[in-house]
């Protein structure tokens, strides 16, 4: 079990976003602003990473829920991938599972993707076999980070998350995405997985669904235990 868990590190970062530029009627010149963000995140590399000096291979951005937001980044690990990985799951891929470090807030997805950048560009990661998933507030931002970035990911899973079906149309229609959500979800509303997986497949999405009978908003516990999604993941690769 110690070999399996020490490649699973925890790092602090600090994401730099864009600069914002405004005009004032006061002043003639353009003005700026930069604003930066701390972001705590663990990285887990699989057991045959350091074995090869050449081989690059997938990563997995994992995106916790809105229990995990602001406190102690070691709560990262009581949910989805990163539970699995304490657990002892080994993984094909590399899993980067930042912290939401507001407890009430959004996931900034413009410091999540300037980290996921900065990691892929450290390391042996394949750009075309980049997977998203997250679950509840984490699969809100899944879907959000879909339609921001269309060209970024091979494939996603969103496990309970808010769907923004008005742009349906903005999400890239060769990546395989898989729908997880409970029908006594008291939290989030099955209906907006609902909606935006017709919606989608009306489009001609390549889209999975599976909907549990009479389980609720911790539909997590089941969603990410299921092994043929790992290997349906790991599978996927990007169509340029």
């Amino acid at each position: 079990m110690q070999n399996k868990v020490s490649r699973f590190f925890m790092f602090l970062g600090m994401s730099m976003l864009q600069a914002c530029a405004a005009q004032s009627h006061l002043v003639q010149d353009e003005l700026e602003t930069v604003t930066t963000e701390n972001v705590k995140y663990y990285l887990y590399y699989p057991e045959d990473y350091f074995d090869s000096q050449s081989k690059e291979f997938g990563l997995l951005l994992f995106l916790h829920g809105g229990g995990e937001s602001g406190r102690n980044v070691e709560e990262i690990k009581d949910t989805g991938p990163p539970k699995m990985l304490v657990e002892g799951k080994q993984f094909p891929f590399l899993i980067l599972a930042p912290q939401n470090p507001h407890a009430k807030k959004w996931w900034n997805t413009d410091a999540v993707v300037q980290l996921l950048d900065s990691v892929v560009q450290n390391n042996r990661v394949d750009k075309n076999r980049i997977y998203l998933s997250g679950l509840s507030r984490g699969g809100s931002a899944s879907w959000e980070l879909a339609t921001q970035f269309p060209d970024k990911f091979a494939a996603m899973a969103v496990v309970c998350g808010m769907a923004p079906l008005p742009y349906a149309h903005w999400i890239d229609k060769n990546m395989p995405i898989w729908v997880f959500h409970g029908d006594q979800d008291d939290v989030i509303h099955v209906k907006e997985s609902d909606d935006m997986v017709k919606k989608l497949r009306e489009m001609g999405h390549n889209i999975r669904y599976t909907r549990y009978n009479g389980v609720g908003h911790n539909v997590w516990d089941r969603a990410y235990t299921t092994d043929s999604l790992y290997t349906w993941l790991a599978a996927q690769k990007r169509i340029k």
